[in-house]
């Protein structure tokens, strides 16, 4: 029997350096800009771009919302987390 909700939404995690990055947002707009970033990053881990260079590891993409001017720098883990690397006002 299908599911009567949509597909699981992967889990968000932050690294130190993004956490450290969301202590210092204070602006309303500055988290609903965030917020919305992650949602859809939530629902879809491969809606963002991957980032040329070492593929030694994860691979490192970024998602920019244009409407929120915003940049979100992520990878995804083998068990579908998506890590938070940095968070771009552009």
């Amino acid at each position: 029997m299908p599911s009567a909700h949509g597909p699981r939404r992967a889990r968000i995690a932050f690294s130190d350096s993004a956490a450290k990055q969301l202590e210092n947002i204070t602006s309303e707009a500055d988290i609903h800009a965030l917020d919305r970033a992650l949602v859809v990053i939530s629902v879809d881990p491969d809606v963002g771009e991957p980032i040329p260079g070492d593929t030694a590891g994860p691979q490192l993409r970024q998602y920019a919302d244009e409407v929120e001017a915003v940049r979100v720098l992520y990878f995804v883990t083998a068990l579908r987390t998506v890590v938070v690397v940095a968070y771009i006002e552009v």
